[in-house]
């Protein structure tokens, strides 16, 4: 067989790939690792959008445009995340209570030290996500 045959006959064999017998199951697992990726990035997304606007909302009722009294919409919207911020750590507070854990005060720690836990927090997360990315490679 020369060269000029030898060439054109690969590449007809590449051309054409097998058909394995599990194909369908491999694709659906595929499928479904695919999803379930994007249901934590959804998510991840999600919360960080959250927090990132609970900050941008935060940072906009403080703006005071050189009067005195700063701005009439974002003390009345101050005042009514104040009070959401209340009855959140009041269920908070209910939630550990049932747990036990009623001495447990966050508000009372300074801002480094929720800062700090909540560093740690991230990390543990970020570890876990590795640990369960390399498990699935």
């Amino acid at each position: 067989m020369s060269a000029d045959e030898f060439d054109p006959e690969i590449e007809r064999l590449f051309a054409r790939s097998p058909q394995m017998p599990d194909a369908a199951l491999f694709t659906a697992q595929v499928e479904q690792r695919l999803q379930k990726g994007s249901r934590v990035r959804y998510l991840t997304l999600g919360l960080a959008g959250l927090v990132g606007g609970v900050v941008a909302i935060r940072e906009t009722m403080s703006v005071n445009l050189g009067s005195g009294e700063g701005v009439v919409a974002g003390n009345a919207l101050g005042q009514g995340i104040r009070s959401a911020s209340l009855n959140t750590q009041g269920a908070v507070q209910m939630g550990l209570d049932q747990l036990g854990l009623a001495n447990l005060e966050l508000g009372s720690m300074g801002g480094m030290q929720l800062f700090w836990i909540a560093a740690g927090a991230l990390i543990a997360v970020a570890a876990a996500g590795v640990m369960k990315l390399s498990q699935d490679l």
